[in-house]
């Protein structure tokens, strides 16, 4: 009877653990989410650029830099999209063995981000 016992609870501790990686990997899913995020948002703002430079010569001036604009706009929500979901996923999970990236330093790319791409509309309407 000792020996059905032991594999029950064998059985049940193995249950435990794959639930548990089952939760890591949804945490670290949503890292990888957030990382996709940024990559859409970076690309977005090389679009800006690149119409900014192709058809920065065309008259009138404003008029590439409008463009530019509305994809660094569409850039800055990407990234606050990206953010605000990383924080509710952040907060909805616990990690067993998976390290994950801490709150901070997502919020910290984030601002690094948004501001880089602040700066960037700036350049792009002084040039």
């Amino acid at each position: 009877m000792s020996d059905k016992n032991q594999m029950a609870r064998d059985r049940t501790q193995w249950a435990e653990d794959r639930t548990d990686w089952a939760e890591d990997r949804t945490v670290l899913a949503a890292e990888r989410t957030y990382a996709g995020w940024v990559r859409t948002g970076l690309t977005t703002m090389v679009v800006a650029i690149a119409l900014q430079g192709v058809f920065g010569p065309a008259e009138p001036t404003w008029l590439p830099k409008a463009v530019a604009s509305v994809f660094i706009f569409a850039a800055l929500c990407i990234f606050l999209a990206g953010w605000s979901e990383a924080r509710i996923n952040h907060g909805n999970f616990t990690t067993r063995d998976a390290r994950c990236q801490p709150v901070w330093r997502l919020h910290l790319l984030t601002v690094v981000l948004c501001a880089g791409t602040v700066f960037t509309c700036v350049v792009l309407w002084l040039l």
